[in-house]
């Protein structure tokens, strides 16, 4: 296992032995891992609407398009719990992580559990929910109608690096004290993109192309916060924040808690709602 998915995992575990500590209980022999076992994962595209859900918990999760199929890949563990389930009901599709009972302590080093998957070309509502997990997500180019993410303690890569040929009604990303860089949202097409999180290093890159007015509302704990907002792009952005330290390029004006940069083509209005901590919009 990687270094930051080591880190990730042994957090988890440390703030379960901190809640247990004054407690008297008696800690089960750990769970061995076992030799590698490789899933293949093939799902076709129902006829209608498609809805995926992917329940993912600790590991390193990979996303990209390419399937001819609605989902194809692998998913490679080494603690039988982690097997994934799949489930369809019409279009209605998810695949879960089985549960492994944390009820005994794993070797963290010798786990194994990735899930190295791609996404075809149909038009796809897409959710993900993930615990403590490394991703690496490629949407570029898929026909997604929403994107819905919730994560825990988190470090993720995640780049629209081809636009959207569909209208995305709602991008939502939710997480916890996580490091996450968003690439190329323009491309995703969003009408509406939420972002909410706790304390970490957020940077939200609204490169790309913009094809309509976009609103995003940021809600964010103590954290430090990027935005990379091309120049040219007609944008405004607000900070509700009393405790936050807010830089921004010599060309863009400033009134108050807002600031603005002229350009031509659809507006990008971002509201932000920050607790403390650091915004820096860059070009």
């Amino acid at each position: 296992m990687n270094n930051k998915l080591a880190t990730l995992v042994s957090l988890a575990a440390l703030a379960l032995v901190t809640l247990a500590c004054g407690i008297q209980t008696n800690i089960p022999s750990a769970n061995t891992p076992g030799p590698v076992v490789t899933d293949e994962i093939s799902v076709n595209a129902p006829d209608g609407d498609a809805n995926l859900t992917l329940t993912f918990g600790a590991g390193k999760l990979t996303l990209a398009p390419g399937a001819k199929k609605l989902i194809e890949g692998t998913a490679k563990y080494n603690i039988p719990d982690f097997k994934p389930e799949i489930k369809t009901t019409g279009g209605d599709i998810s695949i879960t992580q089985g549960n492994y009972q944390m009820n005994k302590f794993p070797s963290l080093g010798d786990i194994e559990n990735t899930w190295e998957l791609k996404l075809g070309s149909d038009p796809l509502a897409l959710t993900v929910n993930a615990g403590a997990y490394e991703g690496h997500f490629d949407f570029g180019g898929l026909a997604l109608t929403a994107l819905t993410v919730n994560d825990g303690a988190a470090q993720v890569t995640a780049d629209f690096s081809s636009p959207n040929p569909e209208k995305m009604s709602m991008l939502s990303y939710k997480t916890g004290a996580s490091n996450v860089t968003l690439k190329n949202l323009a491309n995703a097409n969003f009408a509406e993109f939420v972002f909410e999180s706790g304390a970490g290093n957020y940077n939200l890159n609204f490169g790309g192309k913009l094809q309509r007015e976009s609103k995003v509302t940021i809600r964010s704990g103590m954290s430090n916060l990027t935005l990379v907002i091309p120049t040219g792009v007609t944008a405004t952005v607000t900070v509700n924040s009393g405790l936050s330290n807010v830089q921004f390029p010599s060309n863009w004006s400033q009134h108050g808690d807002t600031y603005t940069q002229k350009g031509d083509g659809p507006a990008l209005v971002i509201i932000i709602e920050m607790g403390a901590g650091n915004v820096n919009i860059t070009e």
